[in-house]
């Protein structure tokens, strides 16, 4: 298998080359790649539990790989769950990885409301620098002479926690900003940014935003790019602005910092770059003054080429609104990955968000693929999932689509994540996908994901509210409205009252239903709502007695078929929208937010 090119600090040139051919060989080699990580996986982790219990038995005969496809199951979290609570409880022995796990990696909540926790181990984080690093070769070929400026781009680590065994339980991001590959990376102009770390490893969300964006206005003729993780997150900062720039303009024309700052490691950091700048904060007054924020971020930063967030998949509702902050800036979307495994990068960075395709990394994991049966094909087609319907990496079809099945190095076997994905083309003999979606995910504003199973199950808890005001809820669906700041949760609902009138209910009910939605969310949306603050208070809109019908009316007019009709859960269609919202006859928030302490609720009760 092709190593990894060392790299030499300071020859730019030489090491891109390095890595562009690095990656040309394991595209080129894709299938023999896959075989020998799958092999590599296997063969460190032949004595482990997980495969002995499935009766797989590692051999020196080389039908490792066959063995692996005939005999192991295909596995979801809940399938994996006992043996993860018992690494979380404190058990050591080789349950899944022969290496220890070194730290559980939080993914988005289950319907149980908690967050999914990913094994991890320690050099997993080189495997994410490496993909890391290929970000700049590739943007190098499109935009050059980066190397020459920064990037302002708003990171942030998130709360972390204790599994009852003492293992770390943290988001993917916050383990590798506040590991040693981050915070001691050699210079390197992609990680060059306008942030000192100590802004980006600050926990109070305020002044790690505040911070970052101070600096990011004190360097502004140095900006050659923006961005953030999530799109959600670019326009959070952006609205930050929108709000605070009076008191960064004092601190800028001063040279003194807010004494909200006061974490001593913050202060001494941004110190280091602000100075008396009376001409700047004139200028960033002058222009955020202005009636019209249109193209502000060009405004501020002129020598910005490009805002690089996630537009893909939900983040996608947030196009129209960087458009119109960066007067159509390039949208770039440079990598795809997940706590469970860093799967790919972007080879066409500056290609439309529409058209966003990630080439598979073939030595990042084992990747094999599901494949998935359009709505409108019938239940006929619809594949069970079955272990014999899996395809390899190389063998997947153009246009086809397929949910990822993945093998890792740090103990998950046939693990199904849950994406959607769509064959784009082929870099060499690795394929290109298009995020389609995640799967069965029905709302999100920021990196909340709550499908419609638990969405129903909220709901349904909330309505008994209605119950001794002899109301009963009809029907429902809802919407993530971006258009606030920060979006929020919208559910539409009919209501079923004998004297017509939802007036005579307390609007204080009407309350506790929302907020009893919200409590019943996941851990990550309410996280969101409470620590974050990247998601506002749960909107619920009362709408006429009829609505629903008028719904299927429309949907009828545009071609659905009355026998197969039912009422969509969630709704992005605008007209479907307006049609909702011309019928709203009351409208009602979440009055506080919903209870929310880092950690699982186990962990909490033990």
């Amino acid at each position: 298998m092709p190593e990894a090119p060392s790299i030499d600090d300071g020859n730019f040139d030489e090491n891109n080359k390095k890595l562009l051919q690095f990656f040309e060989d394991i595209t080129s080699n894709a299938n023999d790649v896959q075989k020998n990580v799958l092999n590599e996986i296997l063969s460190r982790n032949s004595g482990v539990e997980y495969l002995q219990r499935h009766g797989l038995i590692i051999n020196d005969n080389n039908d490792d790989y066959e063995n692996f496809k005939k005999i192991m199951p295909i596995v979801t979290y809940e399938d994996l769950k006992p043996d993860i609570d018992r690494i979380a409880d404190g058990d050591r022995s080789s349950i899944l990885c022969s290496q220890p796990i070194s730290e559980f990696l939080t993914s988005s909540g289950t319907s149980g409301g908690e967050r999914k926790l990913m094994p991890t181990i320690e050099e997993e984080l080189g495997r994410r620098s490496l993909l890391y690093s290929l970000l700049m070769p590739v943007m190098n070929k499109f935009v050059p002479d980066l190397q020459k400026g920064k990037g302002m781009y708003f990171l942030f680590i998130k709360s972390e926690a204790k599994t009852p065994g003492g293992l770390l339980a943290r988001p993917v991001l916050t383990s590798y900003y506040k590991s040693s590959y981050f915070k001691k990376r050699p210079y390197d102009p992609y990680t060059n940014y306008t942030s000192p770390n100590e802004t980006i490893l600050c926990l109070d969300s305020y002044q790690s935003m505040y911070s970052q964006m101070l600096c990011g206005l004190c360097q502004n003729t140095q900006v050659l790019r923006v961005g953030a993780v999530f799109a959600s997150g670019f326009i959070r900062a952006i609205h930050f602005l929108e709000k605070h720039w009076p008191i960064l303009c004092r601190d800028i024309k001063t040279g003194t910092l807010n004494p909200q700052i006061n974490d001593p490691m913050v202060r001494e950091s941004v110190m280091k770059i602000l100075k008396p700048d009376p001409d700047l904060a004139e200028f960033i007054e002058m222009e955020c003054s202005k009636e019209s924020w249109k193209g502000i971020i060009p405004r501020l930063w002129p020598n910005t080429k490009y805002v690089d967030v996630i537009v893909t998949g939900t983040m996608s509702q947030y196009i129209p609104t960087l458009k119109y902050y960066g007067n159509d800036l390039p949208l770039v979307c440079t990598m795809y990955a997940s706590s469970e495994c860093y799967f790919g990068i972007n080879l066409d960075p500056l290609c439309k968000p529409s058209e966003v395709a990630y080439t598979l990394i073939p030595t990042m994991g084992f990747f094999e693929f599901l494949p998935v049966a359009r709505d409108d094909q019938g239940p006929e087609k619809s594949n069970k999932y079955d272990k014999d319907n899996l395809v390899d990496l190389v063998d997947v079809k153009l246009g086809h689509e397929y949910e990822l099945v993945v093998t890792t190095y740090a103990g998950l076997y046939r693990y199904r994540v849950g994406d959607i994905l769509k064959v784009a083309g082929f870099k060499n003999k690795a394929p290109q996908f298009h995020f389609v979606c995640r799967k069965n995910v029905a709302l999100s504003i920021d990196s909340d994901k709550t499908d419609e199973v638990e969405l129903h199950d909220a709901v349904l808890k909330a309505s008994t509210h209605l119950v001794p005001f002899e109301t009963s809820l009809t029907e429902y669906t809802s919407y993530a409205d971006t258009s606030t700041n920060p979006g929020h949760y919208v559910l539409y609902w009919e209501i079923n009252n004998d004297e017509s009138d939802e007036t005579l209910i307390p609007t204080s009910v009407f309350e506790d239903c929302c907020l009893t939605i919200e409590e019943s969310l996941n851990s990550v949306y309410r996280q969101c709502r409470v620590s974050d603050k990247s998601i506002g208070p749960l909107e619920i809109k009362v709408v006429e007695n009829g609505t629903f019908d008028k719904l299927m009316d429309y949907a009828i007019s545009n071609g659905a078929s009355i026998n197969q009709y039912k009422a969509p859960r969630c709704v992005n269609y605008a007209p479907i929208i307006e049609l909702l919202n011309s019928r709203v006859v009351s409208s009602y928030f979440s009055p506080k937010c919903p209870k929310w302490v880092p950690g699982q609720k186990q962990w909490l009760s033990s």
